[in-house]
């Protein structure tokens, strides 16, 4: 098992923002985490490479307590695209995709000569070897994302984690991102708020609401009409896809407005 989230609780403060949730990623298997905003799902996420500790829980990677391991090993065991993760510099793609290249570099040791070809790998893989010398801010919000992607490839990490990876891309961005990952074969949990990619790109979803896993399965049996409504607050006609057979959601509002939001600090 690539990932494995035990009774996990998260506090933030003195506030709960997660409470007791069971996750598994396997061998290249494309785990969704789904919820409302504020439902917690970055904040458990965040807990696989030690951005947060979970205040209860144990979460492991490769079958190992992340808790006694170093940064650079969570590093090489898990790749991370979390949102907005940009560089604050504005390098050329191929200066952010070496930047993957970090947790095996020895001390001093440069992004050149053995670590050439991953990176070369990855920027291939991405169809941004064209754009190697390009500056990240001179790239459409697309190849942007495509070059975060080059990144975590390049770091050769047998699992990703994608936290909102098709935020802010058009739909044809979106649709060419998700392909991409699908494509590597790689365990992957990925956060996502459309419903519809994540019933499409998905092997299995766990359902997030008020910090709390309420369901997990297969996208067409935890997508159904009844949960969306209590979780989300709309009403939902689960239809088949005319090209995929798979599920696909069509949405409305509920009579009378949404259900009530979930209580402040529930999740984040």
């Amino acid at each position: 098992m690539r990932l494995s989230l035990s009774g996990v609780s998260v506090r933030i403060g003195s506030h709960p923002v997660v409470e007791g949730c069971d996750l598994t990623v396997g061998d290249g298997e494309r785990v969704g985490l789904v919820g409302p905003n504020g439902s917690g799902k970055t904040s458990l996420l965040r807990t696989v490479h030690r951005a947060l500790d979970p205040f209860a829980g144990r979460v492991a990677l490769r079958g190992d307590d992340v808790k006694a391991l170093g940064q650079r090993e969570i590093a090489r065991r898990a790749a991370l695209v979390a949102q907005d993760s940009a560089p604050d510099f504005d390098f050329t793609v191929e200066e952010v995709v070496a930047m993957g290249r970090g947790p095996w570099l020895r001390t001093f040791e440069s992004a050149t000569g053995r670590a050439a070809a991953p990176i070369a790998a990855a920027l291939e893989r991405v169809r941004l070897a064209d754009h190697r010398t390009r500056r990240l801010s001179t790239l459409s919000g697309g190849e942007r994302q495509r070059a975060l992607v080059a990144r975590a490839l390049a770091q050769e990490s047998p699992l990703l984690l994608l936290d909102e990876p098709t935020n802010h891309l058009d739909v044809y961005a979106a649709l060419e991102l998700l392909e991409l990952v699908r494509g590597l074969g790689r365990a992957t949990l990925c956060v996502l708020h459309d419903l519809n990619l994540a019933a499409a790109y998905c092997d299995r979803l766990y359902v997030l609401h008020r910090g709390r896993i309420v369901a997990d399965g297969p996208p067409a049996e935890v997508l159904h009409p009844d949960l969306v409504r209590t979780v989300f607050g709309v009403a939902c006609t689960q239809l088949t896809h005319p090209v995929t057979g798979g599920p696909l959601l069509a949405f409305s509002p509920l009579p009378g407005g949404p259900l009530p939001a979930p209580a402040e600090g529930a999740g984040r």
